[in-house]
């Protein structure tokens, strides 16, 4: 599994791309180079704004963030491969949890089955739909006052590729660069619409 990437903006150009160490030590310079102008941090997979700690010096926010980014898994020894699992708690009516039982492997192997059969035939629109999600976290933080920016959020989420580009024009470069990168998946899928007068 590879590691997760963030990207920083500062007014409007793209700022700095990589790891979170990369990214927040660039951050952490900018911060000093050009005080008072915001710079947004995302995280690529899922869009969300990420607040950094850039509390001390360059060291300081290296040996914070360096050991985060480093956090690698142990080697895998001898035996039985860690599943990973996770317990959480299901709330279901009683002739629920009467089904699970009945089922062979009991509550546990039946509710992984029926979330692996979900995932298998909801996999694109779930893909469409992040991807959606993740470019108008984007959308939001970085184009929410720009001109075009509903038209384009109604563009995004009708899967729109032409209306979108064209609403995001005025838009900085690498904003626009970005939002479709983070919006690809979502675009590809969708089904190329025809004007009404044709």
């Amino acid at each position: 599994m590879s590691s997760p990437t963030y990207t920083a903006f500062l007014a409007g150009k793209r700022l700095a791309a990589g790891s979170l160490c990369d990214v927040a030590l660039a951050v952490w310079r900018a911060t000093l180079s050009a005080p008072g102008l915001p710079i947004f941090v995302f995280g690529d997979a899922d869009g969300k704004p990420v607040d950094l700690d850039l509390r001390g010096d360059e060291e300081g926010v290296l040996a914070r963030y360096a050991t985060a980014s480093a956090a690698a898994p142990a080697p895998r020894g001898r035996g039985r491969p860690r599943l990973g699992v996770v317990a959480r708690e299901v709330t279901l009516l009683p002739e629920h949890w009467d089904w699970l039982a009945a089922q062979p492997g009991g509550a546990s192997v039946a509710l992984r089955k029926l979330v692996h059969e979900a995932r298998r035939q909801s996999g694109d629109s779930d893909r469409v739909r992040l991807a959606r999600e993740r470019a108008y976290h984007v959308m939001s933080a970085l184009a929410g006052d720009l001109p075009g920016f509903e038209e384009a959020s109604r563009a995004l989420f009708t899967g729109d590729q032409g209306g979108l580009a064209a609403q995001m024009a005025s838009w900085p470069p690498d904003v626009r660069a970005y939002v479709l990168d983070l919006a690809g998946t979502s675009l590809e899928a969708a089904p190329h619409r025809q004007d009404k007068e044709n």
